[in-house]
């Protein structure tokens, strides 16, 4: 069963998007939020790594029951959240 356990994210720069981490048991999954992705969710968002990660932390709730259904479909090392997975 995936939980989140550890609240820790960051922006990634280079990729554009959020990284946050889930646990299955002993195994951690990387996720990968879409910067446009989290703009459409939270329409409004101004661009830059701390209003982003505001806005993450605001809609955390949405975005990990999004990463459940995605990681439920699929099983792989990491996953991508993009704006067709809300």
């Amino acid at each position: 069963m995936l939980n989140f356990p550890n609240t820790s994210r960051s922006y990634d720069s280079g990729r554009r998007c959020i990284r946050f981490w889930g646990h299955d048991g002993a195994l951690e999954i990387s996720f990968f939020m879409d910067e446009a992705a989290l703009v459409q969710i939270a329409i409004g968002t101004p661009n830059g790594e701390t209003a982003l990660l505001e806005s993450f932390d605001l809609n955390r709730e949405r975005i990990l029951v999004a990463a459940r259904k995605v990681y439920g479909r699929r099983r792989q090392g990491s996953y991508e959240l993009a704006s067709t997975d809300f």
